[in-house]
């Protein structure tokens, strides 16, 4: 052990010695900079997907440029022999000088660290996934470097063991990319995902340290380590003696237990989820609908073993998904994987439960060719049928699982009902909102201008949804909701205090007639337009020639939470358009949802709010401030709860105080205009209508949101500061390290050396 510290130290100080390594690691941080922060900004999502995306390709060329030189000097300049002279076993060097060349390509990689404690610190980025993705790319960096040492234990050429290594380095990677499976065998193309560099990598940086992917990076760290080893050790050996060929079977015998493993790999379970939140581990909810089932649920996976790369990566998550819900459900999931494409009678039965066989392309024979695969979930309960015809994303399909076991197991079906009239909006308004409720809910609507006998009552309602009326109600309906409410009704209020008509997009004041009827509960919708001049949508504002103009949209803004809450659990930020400020009434338990920057205004009634006004806005600091524009009233959370669990009040609630609200200033954010690309925004208004109805179990399984937060700044300054610290400082301070440590090597040599003259 003393001997293989010594190694590390002497190769280490090697590099720290020679102004070459500082040359290469101020050139490998500064492109990953470069490169990442530009698609960070641009994209505006406080995440490092961009910079561990594009790891693999830089530690391509670094690491082998960096252990090229480990064994092929030593070798070349007679070293060799005269360290393994030494009481330094063959061993000894090799795991001395890996552990020396990992560490330098850590402290490269510990370049891009300020970076990333700067967007943790001033965002709200998941520290969890960071962890996770620089242990990642640690794990990475071992296996790079044991393939450089080997490259640069065969040779005496430096450049040769750079080609080398950059060969084997690079043939690794390119494994796991579509363009290579695509032209392989189905057996092949999964062997060849499984030995990818590239797959292992990317699931780690997800935040998760799944033990397959553990096991992939160390034995092949110690497979190349031990090729080193035996490449320096078989020089001392004759190759006629039966020590030789004892290295010989054993270096064999452990290529293939390597391979084996990692081929095998699919079958070992173990994982460690860093994420905030634990994204990918089964919810509370989940085990709570399986522990209220009376019968046994039936999973059935249908999969092809023929299919195309890009849905390979899914049917691990989807396995392991499913490894989990039998796990943790004490024999209440029975889980079966069928391949159609083996059993006729199997296919027939996929189709008879709505799931259809998918078409994609193969690579055969120099052409592309027509398959068709499988890959989809049938779940049986109680004699229903429900069925996922194609996993098109894993994300969520947690949720929809649980949603689908949750629908067939209930019995009586609770009424949420949208108050349409005064022109209010109905189901058909909010078709993707409507359609998720509807997997859980009965969806109806009552007029409240046209039907006379209306009835609303708690028992027949569990929630109703007031969305955005333009006309004034009148105060027998009014008074129906009040009643409704007192009686401990739930209501989700979206409320537009604002039209937008015209060419010009004029905002027109509008007037529900439910002011008096929130205020009373606590809540009041305030007028004016909110824009935000910090965190907003980037919409296409006009062509120019073949050139889209792209800007952000102020009116737009991206809102993030206010306060721990159950209808916000686990959501980062919600996106509204036109939205109104929604204010607390002083003495109030309400409780704030969601919550703009500190850069947010008003815009008057009766102003433009077309895109491309930017002069309106006023950006004066006193008029800028934390706008709320949505809040939730219950009677527990007068007491203060806010989320977990809701301790009873000791008198029961009456009158106002006895209902459930939510009110947010917008309806346009569930409309199909923002879903399609903001799911957050019904996860959250589904999140309302499951707290509203008492019925929360869902609630941490689909708010399970994996999109990054917004990566927004809490001043321009600090903007700036990480930009430019990043792209210049961080390169400035390795560059005075590295004149630092070697103008003091110098000196030090040549205080030595007149020593010695003298």
């Amino acid at each position: 052990m003393k001997a293989t510290w010594t190694v590390l130290r002497a190769e280490l100080r090697g590099y720290l010695d020679h102004p070459t390594a500082y040359v290469l690691v101020i050139a490998f941080v500064g492109l990953a900079l470069f490169l990442s922060l530009r698609q960070m900004f641009i994209s505006e999502l406080a995440t490092l997907r961009p910079l561990f995306d594009l790891l693999p390709w830089l530690f391509t060329v670094f690491v082998p440029a960096v252990t090229m030189r480990s064994l092929a000097e030593e070798r070349r300049g007679g070293t060799l022999e005269w360290l393994l002279a030494q009481p330094v076993g063959e061993g000894e060097l090799v795991i001395g000088k890996l552990l020396g060349n990992w560490l330098l390509v850590l402290l490269a990689l510990a370049g891009t660290l300020p970076t990333a404690v700067a967007i943790v610190w001033a965002t709200d980025a998941d520290p969890g996934i960071v962890i996770g993705q620089y242990a990642g790319a640690a794990l990475m960096a071992a296996e790079l470097s044991a393939i450089g040492l080997w490259a640069s234990s065969v040779t005496r050429n430096q450049i040769t063991a750079f080609i080398l290594g950059i060969s084997v380095v690079l043939f690794l990677i390119l494994l796991g990319m579509p363009v290579v499976a695509l032209g392989l065998p189905p057996l092949l193309s999964g062997a060849a995902s499984r030995l990818s560099v590239l797959g292992h990598f990317e699931n780690v940086t997800r935040g998760v340290i799944d033990l397959r992917d553990f096991l992939y990076f160390a034995s092949s760290t110690g497979l190349f380590t031990l090729l080193a080893y035996a490449t320096v050790i078989r020089e001392r050996l004759s190759a006629t003696r039966s020590a030789y060929r004892r290295l010989q079977l054993g270096v064999v015998a452990v290529v293939a237990a390597v391979v084996v493993l990692n081929l095998l790999g699919g079958y070992v379970r173990g994982r460690l989820d860093l994420t905030r939140g634990n994204l990918y581990t089964l919810a509370p909810g989940t085990r709570q609908i399986l522990e209220g089932l009376d019968d046994i649920v039936s999973i059935r996976f249908y999969v092809s073993k023929e299919l195309p790369p890009e849905v390979q990566v899914s049917v691990r998550d989807v396995q392991d998904l499913l490894a989990d819900l039998k796990r943790v459900s004490d024999g209440q999931v029975q889980v079966e994987e069928v391949n159609p494409d083996e059993d006729p009678e199997a296919a027939q039965q996929a189709q008879d439960l709505g799931i259809t066989a998918i078409d994609f392309n193969v690579l055969r024979e120099d052409e592309f060719q027509v398959r068709r695969g499988w890959f989809g979930l049938a779940i049986s309960y109680a004699e229903q049928n429900e069925s996922i015809p194609l996993i098109d994303r894993t994300d969520d399909l947690e949720f929809r699982l649980l949603s689908a076991v949750s629908h067939m197991a209930t019995v009586e079906r609770p009424t949420v009902r949208f108050l349409t009239g005064y022109g209010a909006r109905g189901p058909d308004d909010f078709q993707a909102f409507s359609g998720m409720l509807a997997q859980r809910y009965d969806i109806t609507a009552l007029d409240l201008q046209r039907e006379p006998n209306r009835v609303l009552t708690p028992d027949s309602t569990r929630v109703v949804i007031v969305a955005a009326p333009t006309q004034t109600l009148d105060s027998a309906s009014v008074r129906l909701i009040r009643d409704y409410l007192d009686a401990g009704g739930a209501g989700l209020f979206l409320m537009d205090r604002n039209q937008i008509t015209g060419e010009m997009m004029m905002a027109e004041d509008v007037t529900s007639g439910l002011d008096p009827l929130l205020e009373d509960h606590g809540v009041r919708v305030a007028p004016g337009i909110i824009y935000d001049l910090r965190s907003s949508e980037r919409i296409s504002n006009a062509q120019q020639g073949e050139f889209t103009l792209v800007q952000a949209y102020p009116y737009w803004p991206i809102v993030s939470t206010a306060g721990p809450h159950t209808t916000t659990r686990d959501l980062q930020q919600l996106s509204l358009g036109w939205a109104n400020p929604v204010e607390v009434v002083e003495g109030s338990p309400a409780v704030p949802l969601w919550a703009t920057t500190d850069a947010a205004g008003l815009q008057d009634a009766g102003s433009p709010v077309m895109p491309g006004l930017e002069d309106q806005f006023n950006t004066d600091s006193t008029s800028l401030e934390v706008r709320t524009v949505a809040v939730a009233v219950g009677p527990e959370l007068a007491d203060g709860a806010v989320d977990g669990e809701v301790e009873a009040p000791t008198t029961p609630p009456v009158g106002s105080q006895a209902a459930r609200i939510v009110v947010v200033g917008d309806a346009d954010f569930l409309s199909e205009q923002f879903v399609g690309a903001k799911p957050q925004n019904l996860y959250f208004a589904a999140n309302a209508v499951d707290w509203l109805a008492q019925d929360e179990a869902l609630i941490s399984i689909r708010s399970k949101n994996r999109m990054p937060p917004p990566l927004v700044f809490p001043s321009d300054l600090e903007r700036t500061a990480v930009r430019w610290g990043s792209l210049i400082g961080v390169p400035l301070l390795l560059a005075l390290f590295g004149v630092i440590r070697v103008s003091g090597r110098r000196r030090r040599a040549e205080r030595r050396w007149r020593e010695m003259v003298a």
